[in-house]
């Protein structure tokens, strides 16, 4: 396949609408929208990291996380956002350093440990991919509203296609969400969005030390 999936509205459950609805609004809204009190983005999670370590929601702590769900086999949205978020590292320079990104995959059965590791890899290094069971990763695509569905065209695990939401959600070091980016949106403007809420995290964090 040679262009992105479209996704399958039917498909998605009343909770993830009203969550991805939200995700959408504060993409080009934060801070001036609050977080509506009856919807959640983000919550707790257990994966296995490309090395075999057991890593959980609370692993990153103190950390920015850009959080993206997709699958190595993703045609172009998937490839498209992990060379973004690697454009976007670049540019923070030092402040890289406040921020981890994950690529959590929905297509378990063929993105073992090994496989989403060199995936991630060959886009930056600092990019972190998760995998698990279907259970596990049914649960963390639950907790961030995240619809996936799974299409067989042919034989064999190449006739497989998963259709999937793209946003990339941002977690602050609290492990709360602040706002989502759409999978198109260039490097160079995650990376200003990132720097700026950094720069608003540390100068409150040296006005309470004050």
């Amino acid at each position: 396949m040679n262009r992105a999936r479209k996704f399958a509205p039917l498909l998605i459950r009343p909770q993830a609408l009203a969550s991805i609805a939200f995700a959408v609004a504060l993409t080009t809204s934060y801070p001036c929208v609050p977080a509506a009190a009856s919807v959640t983005i983000g919550g707790p999670w257990t994966l296995i990291a490309a090395d075999g370590a057991t890593v959980t929601d609370q692993s990153y702590g103190g950390k920015w996380l850009l959080v993206f769900f997709g699958y190595t086999s993703c045609p172009n949205t998937c490839p498209m956002t992990l060379y973004e978020v690697a454009i976007a590292l670049e540019k923070l320079g030092s402040d890289a350093a406040e921020v981890q990104p994950l690529f959590i995959t929905v297509d378990p059965q063929r993105d073992t440990p090994d496989v989403i590791g060199e995936y991630t890899r060959s886009f930056d290094s600092r990019i972190v991919g998760l995998t698990g069971n279907a259970e596990k990763i049914a649960a963390a695509a639950k907790e961030y509203g995240v619809y996936y569905v799974t299409h067989t065209y042919g034989a064999g695990a190449e006739g497989r296609v998963v259709d999937h939401s793209s946003y990339l959600y941002v977690m602050d070091p609290q492990g709360k969400f602040v706002r989502a980016f759409d999978a198109d949106t260039p490097g160079d403007h995650i990376a200003a969005t990132l720097r700026e809420l950094v720069g608003q995290s540390r100068a409150r964090t040296n006005e309470v030390v004050r």
